[in-house]
């Protein structure tokens, strides 16, 4: 029986066209883009092009009399690390200080957040509403002389919900205070642009949108300060010490290119391939739940509950029947907790517990999701009892 991977949130495969501009990178056998000499200079134009293409799909400007920074990371779990710490860490002041995240947040937001707790930070939660979509009007309150930064993500991972970024970004600007957006999930899949939303930094990981493993980005708007969390090199202004990634850097623009140059054909397919997955779900599953359905989404995420089944068995026995899906994110895999994001979302144990997410992806076909679709009817079913 062949798997049917619907799981492309945790990660998707890379391209074809990726893997070949990478292989053809790597034989180019290019110095190290930190080196002075002719060599390093040759492959600093190919970074630099890179960062310059990828910035730009972005809607970031590395032009501009004010530049926005483009800063390569190892993944969007750093990125997030380097955008919550290293912004708190330079604007931190005597006396007290405040961060915001939303409750819906990736584990790679929270986990810093916690650590500024930690540290004598006050940290306060914005909650969402029963659609997962955080509630603007809690945010006014929040941003008081203290509060030195808010995160909240552009799209959720577990549900796919879109976040209003442009409306918090208003709220956070006329109280003087930065706002950092999780995008992760949603590059690659509709189109970002980093100057209109009006946030001060935006991360992103290569692996979600058919770039390679091991990079991710963090852009930066030209007046925010920024403090590393790594130090012993110069490399992006010290911002990020070490060696910079050439051939992974290449890897990330061209699936970027890629999908924007195909975007139109590829919101439509994802769309249509997580539509019919929900459809054929509640007509052989007519007590599903799709969580966050009335809400604009991701077009490649859905999140359903299965009421009276528990969501870890579910998922061990969909594995078993060769349906590769997951309880949420692979950052919080193993976790015995039930997902914070749908307990924000003021839903019951018995529907979080049963809750399984599915993501599709540009290899996804009409017959892999008729077949995903008889799987877990039949698994469902057999759990029930018949």
């Amino acid at each position: 029986m062949l798997p049917i991977y619907l799981d492309h949130n945790a990660t998707t495969p890379t391209r074809p066209e990726v893997i070949e501009a990478i292989n053809r990178c790597s034989a180019e056998g290019y110095a190290n883009a930190a080196s002075q000499h002719q060599e390093g200079q040759r492959a600093r134009r190919v970074l630099d092009d890179a960062r310059q293409r990828i910035a730009e799909i972005l809607g970031g400007n590395l032009n501009d009399l004010q530049p926005d920074r483009l800063i390569f990371t190892g993944s969007g779990t750093e990125a997030n690390n380097l955008a919550i710490l290293g912004i708190a860490s330079a604007a931190r002041r005597d006396g007290p200080n405040r961060i915001v995240i939303s409750a819906i947040e990736h584990a790679s937001a929270i986990g810093p957040a916690e650590h500024l707790l930690e540290q004598g930070w006050r940290l306060d939660t914005l909650g969402v509403n029963p659609s997962g979509v955080v509630c603007p009007e809690q945010l006014p309150p929040l941003l008081g002389p203290e509060t030195r930064l808010v995160s909240v993500m552009l799209g959720n991972h577990e549900t796919g919900v879109l976040q209003p970024i442009a409306e918090l970004a208003t709220i956070c600007q006329n109280a003087g205070v930065l706002l950092h957006s999780d995008a992760v999930a949603v590059a690659g899949k509709l189109p970002i642009n980093f100057r209109r939303l009006g946030v001060a930094a935006l991360s992103i990981a290569a692996h979600k949108f058919q770039g390679p493993l091991g990079i991710g980005a963090l852009l930066v708007r030209h007046d925010v300060a920024l403090q590393p969390l790594f130090f012993g090199g110069h490399q992006q202004d010290g911002l990020r010490p070490g060696t910079e990634p050439v051939a992974l850097a290449v890897g990330m623009a061209t699936a970027l290119e890629l999908w924007q140059r195909e975007q139109a054909e590829h919101l439509q397919h994802l769309t249509a391939m997580r539509d019919r997955l929900e459809a054929g779900l509640k007509a052989g599953i007519p007590d599903a739940v799709v969580h966050g359905q009335t809400a604009a989404r991701l077009p490649h995420t859905t999140n359903i509950a299965f009421p009276g089944l528990d969501g870890q068995m579910l998922l061990l026995a969909l594995d078993m029947a060769g349906v590769v899906c997951s309880v949420g994110a692979a950052c919080a895999s193993g976790s015995s907790e039930l997902s914070p994001t749908l307990r924000a979302m003021q839903l019951s144990n018995e529907l979080v517990g049963s809750s399984l997410r599915f993501s599709v992806g540009a290899t996804t076909t009409e017959a892999q999701i008729d077949e995903a679709v008889r799987r877990i009817v039949h698994v469902c079913r057999e759990l029930r009892g018949g």
